[in-house]
């Protein structure tokens, strides 16, 4: 994406990713960084809690058992 913001051609983005044809070049050149940060929050559920998941002792000696 800096490359593209800094006017270097597509073709020549995809040639130094070693990629085959430009078509998949598009996908992460035209991706906007702002609109992925922006995802989770628009999906996470409204009653969600933020931070990091905890497991509970029960969870963990769960998953030692497997």
């Amino acid at each position: 994406m800096s490359l593209s913001q800094a006017g270097v051609d597509t073709t020549v983005i995809a040639l130094w990713l070693g990629h085959v044809g430009v078509r998949s070049t598009d996908a992460h050149v035209r991706a906007d960084l702002t609109i992925n940060e922006k995802a989770p929050a628009l999906t996470a559920p409204v009653s969600a809690q933020p931070g990091r998941y905890r497991p509970t002792d029960k969870v963990l000696a769960f998953l030692d058992c497997l």
